[in-house]
């Protein structure tokens, strides 16, 4: 069993910067590949990135490339995603993913616990 919990959302303008950071509660986090997703109203969740178990490999979708960072901490359990040059299109709720693998990956189904997620609102 593992609990994460996410923080650092809130509203920004367009352009503006927001971290997200995720606590993962529970035995052996630090083993398993971690992601972020997001959910817009109306939307499917959609894969936003990913890192490996040791944080050496990361893969962004194409739409936050280069905008984006994620980055892992394992010996304080957490995950966090740099989120700069925002735009209004990235408003969403955000959610922090642990894998059942060490692998990266980028399908909800890959991902066996999730955070209760933290909301984006990028104004124009």
């Amino acid at each position: 069993q593992a609990r994460l919990v996410e923080s650092g959302g809130g509203v920004v303008q367009a352009g503006g910067s927001l971290r997200l950071s995720c606590v993962v509660f529970g035995p052996h986090a630090a083993l398993y590949g971690m992601g972020w997703f997001r959910q817009a109203p109306g939307k499917e969740r959609e894969f936003v990135a990913t890192i490996d178990s040791d944080g050496r490999t990361s893969y962004n979708t194409a739409s936050v490339q280069g905008r984006f960072v994620i980055s892992r901490d394992n010996p304080k359990f957490s995950v966090h995603l740099q989120m700069n040059s925002l735009k209004p299109e990235d408003t969403a709720v955000y959610y922090c993913a642990l894998g059942r693998a060490a692998d990266m990956a980028t399908r909800p189904g890959d991902y066996d616990y999730w955070g209760q997620g933290t909301q984006v609102t990028v104004s124009s």
